[in-house]
């Protein structure tokens, strides 16, 4: 079978499946805290039945996303079948996942067993309280912190913590998350507001940029820029002493369409090929017809020769997603 790329050249790698629309967190950028799910979850079998002919299309690392992932039952067992799969090399896959950590602590170990190997966790405070207005979640951050050292303990390696920052909300915790990389040794990444809120409230004001996050960390200790993959979304740094990582995904100030290598499936089983992407692709209903694996695969190159070339955020031009966030899966 023919490898995935686009009809701009760029190989798609990198697989990025929503396993469940439902969330336990009202993130205030991202959640209006009005709507819950709007989309249903999938048939574990369905999710790797879509996976392993992936595979066989180039896909070497697979992501897990939500929603809130490890609210799904099951979900350990879910790991060990994809586990079981093999790229085009007849490697194992790449196998990641983004969680906001609440329910870690408890499923690290059994997730690391079952041949998950790394885990990014949502936190955008160090700080309790802070935390808690964000979330919309009492006492979350405990659960949270727990969760991040079981990770670690668990060998979940590298641990990152993605934090979104949001001007005149949160963009006082940058020192103090330079801080809790180096105390914790974990892999800080900042990540710019993009516009996929429910709110729709998104403002180039509300950006703290990439060159901003620089400068104020260097109050603290400077950064020094390290080498990264073309096709990686973060700018990766270190301190000035070698000590502690910062990681900052800057969509808006520096795009990296040029290199992307990712697709997505939504929970509910369709294709996107971008974050920003105003229409989707319905794999999951061929499914339910009774496509066969030659027909997908049909399907799918089809669906990756539209992959858009780069977003427009910012632009006059620019037209809101089809769905917000946390709808699509980070």
């Amino acid at each position: 079978m023919a490898v995935l790329s686009d009809k701009f050249g760029r190989p798609i790698t990198d697989l990025r499946i929503s396993i469940t629309d439902r969330c336990n967190y009202k993130c205030v950028y991202c959640r209006t805290g009005n709507e819950g799910a709007l989309y249903g979850d999938l048939p574990f079998a369905d999710y790797l039945r879509m996976a392993r002919i992936f595979a066989g299309l180039g896909i070497r690392k697979v992501r897990l996303t939500g929603g809130e992932p490890l609210l799904r039952q099951g979900i350990a067992g879910f790991v060990r079948d994809l586990a079981s799969l093999r790229d085009l090399g007849g490697e194992p896959l790449d196998l990641a996942m983004t969680t906001n950590g609440h329910l870690l602590a408890e499923m690290a170990q059994p997730l690391k067993d079952a041949g998950l190997n790394r885990v990014t966790v949502s936190m955008d405070a160090v700080d309790p309280d802070r935390f808690a207005r964000i979330t919309r979640v009492s006492g979350g951050y405990d659960h949270v912190l727990a969760g991040i050292r079981a990770a670690r303990r668990a060998g979940l390696w590298p641990v990152k913590v993605n934090c979104v920052l949001m001007r005149g909300f949160n963009e006082d915790q940058i020192i103090p998350f330079g801080m809790f990389a180096r105390e914790e040794g974990v892999v800080v990444r900042f990540i710019e507001f993009m516009p996929l809120e429910e709110d729709r409230v998104w403002l180039p004001q509300t950006v703290v940029a990439l060159d901003e996050i620089v400068g104020r960390m260097a109050e603290y200790r400077p950064l020094v820029e390290i080498s990264h993959a073309r096709s990686e979304t973060a700018r990766r740094y270190h301190f000035d002493d070698g000590i502690g990582e910062i990681g900052i995904i800057a969509p808006v100030s520096h795009p990296f369409c040029r290199h992307c290598s990712r697709i997505r499936i939504t929970s509910d089983g369709k294709i996107r090929t971008c974050l920003f992407s105003v229409w989707d692709h319905d794999l999951h209903q061929l499914m339910r017809r009774g496509a066969s694996d030659e027909e997908l695969v049909g399907f799918i190159h089809g669906v990756v020769e539209k992959k858009e070339e780069r977003h427009h955020i910012g632009e006059a031009d620019f037209v809101p997603a089809s769905r917000t966030m946390v709808h699509i899966g980070g």
